[in-house]
Order: structure tokens, then sequence, then C-alpha cells
């Protein structure tokens, strides 16, 4: 078969923004194209008002002009129906928080240049920026009695010793100087979306909610992470943090802490081994729920809800048998959470009661991962148990739904202009047994618009990241796109994946990537050639992140694909966990031991290892300020491919950090080389 150049394929498949000023240029139940990624909408951080009669959501829209994600505040009565916007200009709005009295609004904004907090008031119809902060805020929280706001804020750290004793010339007066150097003395120094980061270390501040000078309550080197949480009577506030010396190289290791307004003295509410985290305080202010997260050197650990009796410090378990993670508790009544958590590839809703009775409420929060099908989704409460959430589905990104009496109901239908007008892929599930231990693997497999099962189709495995991630039957735009162009594409839940328990998790224990989950998605090929409509001479793979690993890794097991597409891969596991941003937790917690001292088992995880049995045409695509898979693991795989002439090529996203498809034209981007590279080597 004569293979087109690379870019002569992409330039045949480019698109012309021009073409969304215009809907008559749209033609009915059409699949979906590259182009509809500017189009999408979605809703998240999903806000109910306490009395339970309203809700506040951040509606984000991608934009083709400024291709960025652009977020709005829009305002939903759940009696009237009316659904309008609060703000939807050029400006970004974030963090919506309802005051107790069901009339204001607190949230974060850029409006008048720099983040800064405003307050809007619904009666009045009137904003004002209350807040003139240097820093940027978040994890807004008001008092009790609506008089103060919490924040978070980085502050910058002092100069050290050694950065102060070095001698700096004095510039002269108009002199054009290069850049200064950076002094590095800290252990966590960069961070993925960030680089290499001034020191500085988040602290807790308040400020008076009609506006005012805020005042800093925590100091010192220690991160304090939200949420904040008030007690009953508007004069302390509850976190969690690490406040050891040697924080920053330990994991897993947070405690709960309380601090007074007045003086700023801290109190120490928690000290179990382990991580205290996302504190909820009961309305009567005598019990406190939070999570709690064992500090095993493993690499998948659930996080259990657990609650403090305030008076007698007595601390017991909750939901004991369950085994998943547990997130974002929040009361209803002295009696009564919420929680959410991952269930065999759904995320939920339950209910529990102190007496440890748990019923689960909803089973549809997600939709707000767009690209690809990951668990996702987030839900607030109201005093009166009336749930508001993000609701996701295969066909559509998220919606706001609330669900009270018993019942569900979606208020929102932010895609129906665009998807009417779409025959997207349909999602089935298909769940098989691994060779690997006889391993239950649930996975879904899109099908073309229009499949026909009489048919022979190509195949693509598309493996998630993680690797202790999940995906699920919601809306992804990167899986759609390829089943629009004629493939059918499957995706699983490789051991390792989470919302199966812990025992499922650990399968990967020191163990990826590995012939043991390269066995749970060659099995899942199979199963689907079983089907009858995939053309086994049509296989291809790809995978993001840890998903890209394991296709590297599959590449070096087997020669069975056509054509391989791994985005964010690691290839070197020394070289990635010496230098990316997750360095301290990665090497505790998923190897038996430092690079050094365990180097045989660092160098057969790592795709590079095989590299030698590679004959699969790679295409390698990766962000070029990357800090949690760096591109010089990108091109450490690419030269050796080259080194050993197999067709490969490497696609270098400028200015992209992991988010790799944070802006909708790397997303295209992404997918659009994946397909231009597999019809390369699509046999006819």
């Amino acid at each position: 078969m004569k293979l087109l150049p690379l870019a002569g394929l992409l330039a045949a498949i480019s698109f012309a923004p021009a073409v969304l000023a215009s809907s008559a240029n749209i033609n009915t139940a059409t699949p979906l194209q590259a182009e509809d990624i500017f189009r999408l909408a979605g809703a998240n951080d999903v806000q109910i008002s306490p009395d339970g009669k309203r809700v506040v959501y951040v509606r984000q829209q991608n934009n083709v002009m400024t291709d960025r994600t652009e977020s709005s505040l829009w305002l939903l009565d759940l009696d009237t129906g009316a659904h309008s916007p609060l703000f939807a200009d050029n400006f970004s709005y974030s963090q919506p928080r309802w005051a107790p009295d069901n009339n204001r609004i607190a949230f974060v904004s850029e409006r008048d240049g720099s983040s800064q907090i405003y307050v809007y008031w619904l009666k009045e119809q009137k904003t004002a920026a209350i807040s003139q902060v240097q820093l940027r805020p978040g994890q807004l929280s008001w008092s009790p009695d609506g008089q103060q706001i919490a924040f978070m804020a980085d502050v910058p750290a002092p100069a050290t010793e050694f950065a102060k004793s070095v001698y700096q010339p004095k510039k002269p007066a108009n002199a054009n100087w290069a850049a200064s150097p950076i002094v590095v003395e800290r252990t966590y120094y960069q961070a993925d979306g960030r680089g290499v980061m001034r020191s500085a270390y988040t602290q807790i501040f308040v400020l008076p909610a009609d506006g005012g000078v805020e005042r800093q309550l925590t100091t010192g080197a220690f991160e304090h992470r939200g949420p904040l949480v008030w007690t009953t009577d508007s004069q302390n506030l509850i976190f969690s943090a690490n406040r050891h010396p040697d924080w920053e190289l330990q994991s897993r290791q947070a405690d709960l802490y309380q601090v007074n307004l007045r003086n700023q003295q801290l109190t120490q509410l928690t000290s179990l081994d382990g991580e205290e985290a996302e504190p909820a305080l009961s309305p009567d202010g005598k019990t406190l729920a939070f999570t709690f997260t064992r500090p095993d050197a493993v690499s998948y650990v659930n996080s259990k809800l657990k609650l403090l009796d305030l008076g007698s410090r007595q601390i017991r378990m909750l939901a004991a048998e369950l085994d998943r993670s547990v997130e974002n508790p929040n009361w209803v009544n002295n009696n009564t959470l919420v929680f959410q958590y991952a269930d065999r590839g759904l995320t939920k809703v339950a209910q529990i009661s102190t007496r440890d009775r748990m019923t689960d409420l909803v089973s549809d929060l997600g939709g707000t991962s767009w690209g690809r099908p990951y668990l996702s989704g987030m839900y607030s409460v109201a005093s009166n148990g009336t749930l508001a959430y993000t609701q996701g589905s295969s066909q559509r990104p998220a919606e706001v739904a609330v669900f009270r009496n018993k019942a569900s109901r979606t208020l929102t239908d932010l895609n129906g202009g665009l998807l009417a007008q779409r025959q997207l892929g349909k999602v089935q599930e298909i769940r098989y047994t691994s060779t690997a231990g006889n391993e239950e693997i649930q996975a879904w497999y899109i099908t073309p618009p229009d499949f026909d099962p009489s048919k022979k189709y190509p195949l693509i495995l598309e493996i998630h990241g993680g690797p202790h991630l999940a995906y699920g039957p919601q809306f992804a735009a990167e899986l759609q796109r390829y089943a629009a162009e004629g493939y059918v594409v499957l995706y699983n839940n490789y051991r390792g994946s989470t919302s199966y328990g812990e025992r499922f998790a650990m399968l990967l224990h020191y163990n990826y990537s590995s012939e043991h989950d390269f066995k749970d998605h060659m099995s899942g090929v199979d199963a689907m050639l079983a089907k009858g409509f995939i053309d086994q001479n049509n296989l291809f793979i790809a995978g993001g992140s840890a998903g890209g690993i394991a296709t590297l890794y599959a590449v070096g097991l087997t020669q069975r694909f056509n054509a391989a597409a791994a985005t964010n891969p690691v290839v070197n596991w020394t070289s990635k966990v010496l230098a990316a941003d997750s360095y301290v937790g990665q090497i505790r917690n998923q190897f038996p031991g430092t690079p050094w001292d365990e180097q045989a088992h660092y160098w057969q995880r790592s795709p590079l290892s095989l590299v030698g049995n590679v004959s699969t045409p790679v295409l390698l695509f990766t962000g070029e300020k990357d800090r949690r898979t760096p591109i010089a693991e990108t091109e450490q795989y690419y030269q050796a491919l080259q080194l050993r002439q197999v067709d490969s090529a490497m696609v270098r996203v400028p200015d992209a950090y992991h988010g790799v498809t944070n802006r909708p034209s790397w997303l295209i981007a992404k997918v659009e080389h994946a397909l231009a590279w597999f019809k390369r080597y699509r046999k006819d």
C-alpha cells in the first residue's frame, strides 16, 4: 500500500473555523465533526441554595475565537424553571458559593484585571468586588452568620539565607539584562500546569462579606488544604494540613486543625497515622465528618468515612464494609450525611445515617470530562436534602440535574442544538474474562453511526490513564470522533482501575505496566473479534498518560496492531520519577525502592526496555511543557525508534503541559493526528 505523507493527510482533514458562523452549512444527522469540539458546552460546580429553591452553576463553553473554554455563571429557579445568566461576558467566573441568607452569591472573577472575590445580591441585582488581594483566592466559604468569607491563597515565602547571600550587581538604569537565575532549594519545586514554582505556601484568610481588608490566619512553611469549614459560632475555621517539618517528603499524611479568628490560635483536632481530609461539620456543630486514607506505601488505598465527636474526641467509621473510596461528605441534618463514590464505572451519591444505614440516591453523576469517558462529576446538597448535581451520559456532556422526592429531573439541555443534528456512536457494555488470572474486566465499545453488524470494522483499543482511574459510559468527544470515522472503539477498566475495590486496584501494585494488564487488553480485543464485526487485519491501539505507557508496553510485546498512538507516555521510569512533579509519592507508593536501589525493577516496568522488539509504527504526542510525563520521555522513545528505523512520528504541542487537550484545538489536534496516522496503516 502506498503511504501518503502525514502532513498531506493532516492538510486533508484540517478544518476552517469560518464554517462555524453559519448553521445553514450543518447537515442533520451527520457524525460528530472535528469543528464540533468548539461548540460543546457543559455544566460544572453546581451549587444549590441552602433553602433548596435555586441553583447557580458554572457553564463551560468552548470558544473558537479564543481557543479557550470560557466560564460563565447561570441561575436556575427550581420552582418556576426560570433559567437566566448571571454573568456571561468576556470574563471568566468560578467558585460560586451561596450565602446562608439565600440572597447573596460569592464568586471569583478577573473582570477588573486580577482575580478578586465578588458578591452578587439577587434581590437588589447588584454586584460588588469585596476584595483587593494581590493573590489568587480559592476555596471560598461563607461564615454561618453571613458576615465573613474565608478563602485560601498562596503566599510567597521569604528568600532563603543562601539566596539572600548571593551578590547581585546593581542594574544600570535602562539596561537590558537577562532574567535572573532561579534558586531552587525545596523538595516540591515544580507542578504540572505551573512549571517551576515560586516558593509559596497556601495560607488561610478571612474577609468581611461587605468588603474590606483580608486577614491572614495561618503562617508557616506548610500546605493548608480546603475545604474550609466554619464552626457554628462563626469564630473558628476547620481545615486539613500536614504541618510536619518534612511534609514535602511525606505522602498520605495530614491532620485536621482548627484556627481561631480572634487570636489565630491553632488547635489540632486529629492525629491519626494517615491522611484526614474533606472535613464537614454537622448542623449542631457536635460531629465532624471527614475522609481518611491509610498511609500504606502502596499504589492504591481506599479513602474511608469517619466521624469525630468533638465533645468526647472519639472517632468511629461509617460504611466500613463499603469497598470503595468515599469523597465529598456533606451533612443533610444531624443524623444524615451524603457522599459520592465510584462503583463499577458509575459515579454515585449515597445517603448514610449516623447509625450506618446506607442508601444510593443517584448513579448518573458525570459529564465534566469531555474528551475521554473518565468518571467525573460533583454534587451539592440543600438543608432539605435536595441534591443538585452534574448529570452525565454517553450521549451528552454534563447537564444540571436535581434529585428530590426520590426522583431526578434534568434542568438543562446545553448541547441539544448541536447534538440533535449529530448521529453519535452507540455505547454498549461488554464484560469478558482476562487470560491473566481469570479476572472479569468491564469494558464498553462504541460503534460507528449507521453501524451494520454484517460488515467488518477496524478496531481502536483506547486505554485510560492513571492507572488508578476509571472509564464509564460517559460522553467522550475523542472516542466519538474515532467512531465517526468508521472505527469501533473499545475502552476498558483493566486491573488497577478504581471503582472495583482495593483488591482489583492493587492487582497492578509493582506491576505497571506489565504482561498482566497487557493480557487484560488483548483479551478485550479477542472478545470483540468474537462478535464477528471486527476486521482482524485492522487493529489499532491508543492511550494517554498511563494509557500511553500501556500502549508502548503493548507494542513491545506484540506485533498485532497496525499502528499505535501514545500520548504523554512514560518510557523510562528512572528518568521519569527523578524529573517529574509526582516523584515523591510515586517512588514511595508505586515502586519497591529508589531507582538507584531497585534499578532492575524500574527498567522492567519501562516500555523502553522492550523497544528492541517494536516493529509497529508509533505516533507520539506530548506537550512541550509537560511536567507529569516530561517530553524527554517521548524524545527517548522517538530517538530509539528512529535508530531502529521503525516508522514513527513525534508531535510536540508548544505551551502544553500534561493537560495536552485542555484547549479545544489541542484536543482536535490529538484526535486528528491519530486518525491520520492510523489511516496510513489501515489496510483496504
